[in-house]
């Protein structure tokens, strides 16, 4: 087990990470998921020892890689780590590249061979050996850099968006790839990246961050179902973020009262106070959109004012009284300008009300 306990970090003046704690099973994928700037390199960097922590510890099979005073540098730390440019000797051949870390713990050269042909069996280069890394395309040379790290049997693979230098098919492949690689050799891996789908997708835990802080840990599921708090919410859901002040409540329905004169109704029991402010993050799937009928204005009616063709669907932009609403539809659905009825799915949605400086989530009766 990977146990990480209240590491705290600062870079010049800014406090990149806050008491970030971290309990990884052995064989797990685990991603840390966020945006630009909310610490989760960082954290890799002083998983790998690249980087010394200001405060705490860091374990490894119950073993301090990491304390105050006494930091295990990273070749004695028993990690790979995989970077975003393939970070593979041009000089070098394929086997050579892999074989790399092997050579230099001075094994014998048949079991040297033997590992590194293993490890590019796994990847699904075999046979190609003897090429540059010139002779390969970049997701190729990607999979040579993840192949020289699981040949030396390491007991966690660190991984910082190894997949964003790809083109969207390539990562995509490689992506699953990555899944199987892991469940075969049985390595835990921490993988780092900032799209959503990436993480709920292949992740056994997914670890979300925002602002040097973890905000949730849990399954993909639990996660994307069950956010924890606001931003939690929009970051992992894609979802629609409104704030609005409860007029309704007569346990059917909600009625929300959004910027402007927009109206919202909410398939919701009556858990919100009429007259208290809460914000709503509305998951875009759930929301069905119907033509409005001619000359009739109630709550949750809006008008189309963008669509965005994205293939098998649109995402079209419904203004309600000020406040912009997304969902998808057919192509061709709606028209920019025609009037559109709302209806918000039950357990599509869910409200947050600020508790002592946090937004955190109403319990709502479906």
């Amino acid at each position: 087990m990977l146990q990480i306990k209240n590491i705290s970090k600062r870079l010049g003046d800014k406090k990149v990470l806050y008491q970030v704690g971290l309990e990884v099973p052995r064989s797990t994928f685990l991603t840390l998921l966020g945006p630009s700037g909310c610490g989760k390199t960082t954290l890799l960097r002083i998983l790998a020892g690249f980087l010394v922590p200001d405060a705490g510890s860091i374990e490894l099979g119950g073993v301090p890689i990491s304390l105050p005073g006494n930091v295990v540098p990273p070749e004695r730390r028993g990690m790979g780590m995989v970077f975003q440019n393939y970070a593979v000797w041009p000089h070098m051949t394929v086997l050579e590249n892999v074989s790399y870390g092997l050579r230099l713990r001075k094994l014998p050269a048949r079991e040297v061979r033997d590992r590194a042909r293993d490890a590019l069996r796994l990847v699904s280069l075999a046979g190609l050996g003897d090429r540059l890394p010139s002779e390969l395309s970049g997701g190729q040379q990607q999979r040579v850099a993840i192949a020289r790290s699981v040949a030396t049997a390491p007991s966690v693979l660190l991984l910082d968006e190894p997949l964003s230098n790809l083109d969207a098919k390539l990562r995509k492949e490689l992506l699953f790839d990555l899944k199987r690689i892991q469940q075969k050799s049985g390595i835990t891996f921490v993988y780092v990246t900032h799209d959503q789908t990436e993480a709920l997708s292949v992740s056994d835990q997914v670890a979300v961050m925002h602002e040097g802080c973890i905000e949730q840990i849990g399954p993909p599921r639990a996660i994307y179902d069950e956010p924890r708090n606001l931003f939690v919410a929009s970051f992992v859901g894609n979802a629609n973020n409104l704030r609005g002040k409860v007029e309704s409540c007569d346990g059917r329905a909600i009625e929300v009262a959004l910027a402007r004169h927009g109206r919202l109704r909410l398939p919701a029991a009556s858990v919100a106070p009429v007259g208290s402010t809460i914000d709503i993050s509305i998951k875009r799937h759930g929301i069905r959109l119907t033509p409005a009928p001619a000359g009739v204005s109630e709550p949750s009616h809006g008008e189309v004012k963008r669509t965005y063709f994205l293939g098998q669907c649109e995402e079209i932009c419904v203004d309600v009284g000020g406040a912009e609403i997304y969902a998808f539809g057919s192509p061709g659905q709606f028209a920019i300008g025609d009037r559109v009825a709302i209806a918000v799915e039950p357990g599509s949605f869910q409200l947050f009300t600020d508790a002592g400086g946090n937004l955190e989530p109403l319990d709502v009766a479906i």
